[in-house]
C-alpha cells in the first residue's frame, strides 16, 4: 500500500483580499466558499485520495508562529484528521517550507509520497480533484514530480503558466516543456489559443526523497541551511519548531523558482496532470466574484446587502447593511473598521492600499477590530485618548495569562457566564451583572471555569492603552 503524507503550505497574508484578509487573520482561514475555511477545505481535499491502494499518514501543516492557534482551532473542527504543525519562526517562502515537511515526513525511515497543496485555494468539483490526485500519486511512484495544471478558460494575467507536450501519455499525464511567468494580456491570449498551456496550480505530488534530491541539485544552500535548522528543532505534542537563529539564515525562495522551473530538460523528470474542477486561488476580489453565485445581472452578495440597477458587482457585508445603486463592475467590501470600494477589474491592486496602511503604521492592515486569541477573542468597541472599551469572550476552561499593566487600570463587567478573577492575592468568582476593578500595576488573571463561553465588557483607562502594555508572568500558551 502506498503511504501518503498530505502537506498543506499555510503561509502568506492574502493582501489582495483586504480588508477581509489581514496579516493577523489571512485569507486561508476565511470562509469564502461553502461552510468551512479554505484551510479546512484544503486539508480535507488532500486527505480524500486515501483508499484501498493509498493510506494517508499524519497531515503536515507548515505555517508560522503567529498563526499557530488559528490553525489549531480550525484543525480541532476536523475531528477525523490527524495533523502536526511545523512552525516557521520567520517567513521564508514555500521552498524552505516544503523542505521542512519533507524532512519531517522521512523521520520514519521510509520514503512517502507528499501530496502538496496551498491552503488558500477553492475547487468546485471535488471528485475530479480526487481523481487527478490519485493519478498523480501513481505517476510519482517512479520518482518524478507531478504538477496539476488547470485548463484555462480565459486569458488570465495573474497566474503562471505550464507549457506542456500535446501528447497525453497512457497514465494520463503530459510532459512539461517549460514554466512561464505571469504574462501580459497579449501573451495570455496566445497561450489560450494554442491549447498547450495550463495555469500553474501550485499543487504537486512527489516523493520526499525526490524533493530533497532536486533541491540539493538546484539550491544546495537552501537544503543545507534548512537541514541545520531542522536538526536543532524542538518538539512538543503538536508543534515542531526549527531553530530560529539558523532558520533566519535561510534564503527566501518559492518552490517554483528554487526547483520546479529548472526541472524540464534536467535529470529530474516532471510531468503535468490536467485538472478541470472549477479551481481558483482566490487571489483577488475579482476571483471571488468569478467563483460565486450571481443573480440575473451578474451581481454577487454576501451578508446584509441590496442592489438596485447594478450589474457584475460584488458586495461583501460583514457587519452592517450595505446597498448599491446604479453601479457596474464594482467590489464593495465592508468590515467593522474598514470599507473597500474598487473597480472589480482592478482588484489585483488592492495590495497598494495595504502598502500605504503599513507605511503609515496603521493597524488596519494587520488586525481586525475583532481579534482572535488562543483563549477566545476580543472586540474593541470604542476608544478615545484615555479609555478603551472591549467586549471579550473566553472559551470554557480557558484562561488569559497571569499579567499586569504599567499604564492602565481595568473594570470588568460580566454579561454572560461565570468568571474566575485573580487580583493580587485574591481569587473570586463573579457572575452575570457583577463587576470588579483591576488597579494599575496589579497582577491579575481572567479564567472561565464554566461550560459555556464567558463574556465580559472591559473598560480600560490610563495614559497608554496599547496591546504591548502587557507583562505576562505565566501563560498556558507559551507567549512572552
Amino acid at each position: 500500500m502506498v503511504k501518503l503524507v498530505p502537506v498543506i503550505l499555510c503561509g502568506g497574508s492574502g493582501t489582495r483580499l483586504w480588508p477581509l484578509s489581514r496579516t493577523g487573520f489571512p485569507k486561508q482561514f476565511l470562509v469564502l466558499s461553502g461552510q468551512t475555511s479554505l484551510f479546512q477545505q484544503a486539508i480535507c481535499r488532500v486527505n480524500s485520495i486515501a483508499g484501498n491502494a493509498c493510506k494517508s499518514d499524519e497531515t503536515l501543516i507548515v505555517t508560522n508562529e503567529e498563526h499557530r492557534f488559528l490553525a489549531l482551532d480550525q484543525l480541532r473542527e476536523l475531528k477525523e484528521i490527524s495533523a502536526r504543525l511545523i512552525l516557521e519562526p520567520v517567513a521564508r517562502n514555500t521552498a524552505p517550507a516544503l523542505t521542512l515537511a519533507a524532512l519531517q515526513a522521512g523521520l520514519q525511515g521510509d520514503d512517502p509520497i507528499l501530496v502538496v497543496a496551498p491552503a488558500d485555494q477553492t475547487v468546485v468539483d471535488e471528485s475530479a480533484m480526487t481523481a487527478a490526485l490519485r493519478l498523480s500519486v501513481q505517476a510519482a511512484l517512479s520518482g518524478e514530480i507531478v504538477i496539476l495544471g488547470i485548463k484555462p478558460d480565459r486569458p488570465e494575467t495573474g497566474y503562471g503558466y505550464i507549457h506542456y507536450d500535446e501528447d497525453l501519455g497512457a497514465s494520463g499525464k503530459h510532459k512539461v516543456l517549460q514554466f512561464t511567468e505571469k504574462p501580459d494580456l497579449e501573451t495570455a491570449v496566445q497561450y489560450l489559443s494554442s491549447g498547450h498551456y495550463a495555469w500553474n496550480s501550485g499543487m504537486f505530488v512527489l516523493k520526499a526523497s525526490t524533493w530533497l534530491k532536486a533541491l540539493g541539485m538546484f539550491r544546495p544552500d537552501i537544503l543545507q541551511s534548512v537541514s541545520s535548522a531542522w536538526n536543532s528543532r524542538s518538539n512538543d505534542e503538536l508543534f515542531v519548531r526549527p531553530d530560529k537563529a539558523m532558520f533566519d539564515q535561510v534564503a527566501s525562495e518559492s518552490v517554483d523558482y528554487a526547483v520546479i522551473e529548472h526541472c524540464p530538460g534536467s535529470e529530474i523528470n516532471i510531468s503535468m496532470i490536467p485538472l478541470a474542477a472549477g479551481w481558483s486561488d482566490l487571489g483577488a476580489w475579482d476571483a471571488v466574484w468569478q467563483t460565486g453565485q450571481h443573480d440575473g445581472h451578474g451581481n454577487m452578495l454576501v451578508g446584509d446587502a441590496f442592489f438596485a440597477d447594478c450589474s457584475n458587482t460584488l458586495i461583501y457585508a460583514s457587519n452592517r447593511l450595505v446597498s448599491a445603486v446604479g453601479v457596474d463592475d464594482l467590489v464593495i467590501v465592508e468590515t467593522a473598521d474598514a470599507v473597500l470600494v474598487a473597480d472589480r477589474k482592478q482588484s489585483q491592486h488592492v495590495k497598494k492600499v495595504v502598502a500605504m496602511l503599513e507605511k503609515q503604521g496603521r493597524a488596519e492592515h494587520t488586525l481586525h477590530r475583532k481579534v482572535f486569541r488562543p483563549w477566545g477573542w476580543y472586540d474593541s468597541i470604542d476608544e478615545s485618548e484615555r479609555f478603551k472599551v472591549k467586549r471579550i469572550q473566553v472559551k470554557p476552561g480557558a484562561s488569559l495569562s497571569l499579567q499586569k499593566h504599567h499604564h492602565r487600570a481595568e473594570h470588568w463587567i460580566v454579561v454572560k457566564g461565570t468568571a474566575e478573577v485573580t487580583c493580587g492575592d485574591e481569587v473570586k468568582l463573579i457572575t452575570e451583572n457583577q463587576s470588579t476593578y483591576i488597579p494599575l500595576g496589579e497582577v491579575h488573571r481572567l479564567r472561565n471555569p464554566g461550560v459555556i463561553p464567558l463574556e465580559i465588557i472591559e473598560v480600560q483607562s490610563g495614559s497608554y492603552l496599547g496591546e504591548d502594555d502587557i507583562v505576562r508572568l505565566e501563560d498556558a500558551f507559551g507567549r512572552s
